[in-house]
């Protein structure tokens, strides 16, 4: 069956038009974009033609401008720009930009990491940074994957890594052992070693030398689902 949506010129001007444009360019319907997104399969044709929903969600819309090879904010409605929202003229500079990575740092035996692309922003207050002593820190954001640093860090949190250089101490960090990318606690044990700690027990610790484990950064904040 045919989709039937309307006239580009009926539709109001923003990402509506734009992803009806989008989809007909690259030649794939509505339907196969809202199952892409894991929707219903008349999704897409409700925002379009009905405004329903009002606007699309962060990681779908994500999606869709990665499948389509445009830039999220193509997709994005106008008011929904966080510095628009901001009174006066210095409200640009009391936020600051850290990247999510497409990365993903397991919290268990470990993977081979993803590509490190920036695939979204997450904006934080000048003044918190300040305040959590991060005013200099070199910020990205990962998700984590596993149970192994649980209940500390759980299955899907996300995690900002400071990779400023600094002298190393114990504490969270991300690192890369060999191919693979993972979060852990790192502690000293003793000359020229180091030892990859678990919070989940089930989890036994890993001791190597130093010189296999590569410091990504250290863990100072998470984020996730209640």
């Amino acid at each position: 069956m045919s989709e039937t949506v309307q006239n580009p010129r009926e539709i109001p001007n923003g990402p509506r038009t734009r992803l009806l444009a989008l989809s007909q360019a690259r030649g794939v319907s509505l339907a196969a974009l809202s199952e892409l997104l894991g929707r219903n399969p008349s999704y897409l044709q409700q925002f379009i033609r009905k405004g329903s929903p009002r606007k699309l969600e962060e990681q779908d819309r994500a999606t869709l401008a990665r499948f389509l090879g445009v830039d999220e904010e193509e997709l994005r409605e106008p008011q929904e720009n966080s510095y628009e929202k901001l009174p006066g003229p210095r409200a640009a500079a009391e936020w600051v930009g850290v990247p999510r990575l497409d990365l993903g740092a397991a919290a268990g035996a470990g993977r081979v990491p993803g590509t490190e692309a920036a695939f979204d922003t997450f904006r934080f207050s000048r003044r918190w940074l300040e305040e959590q002593g991060l005013a200099r820190a070199e910020l990205s954001a990962i998700r984590v994957e596993g149970d192994s640093m649980e209940p500390l860090l759980n299955d899907g949190d996300e995690i900002l890594v400071d990779r400023a250089p600094r002298p190393f101490r114990d504490g969270i960090h991300v690192v890369r052992l060999g191919d693979t990318l993972m979060v852990k606690r790192v502690a000293s044990a003793g000359p020229g070693r180091v030892v990859l700690l678990s919070q989940n027990f089930a989890y036994p610790p890993v001791e190597v030398a130093a010189e296999e484990v590569t410091i990504i950064g250290r863990v100072v904040w998470k984020g996730g689902r209640v």
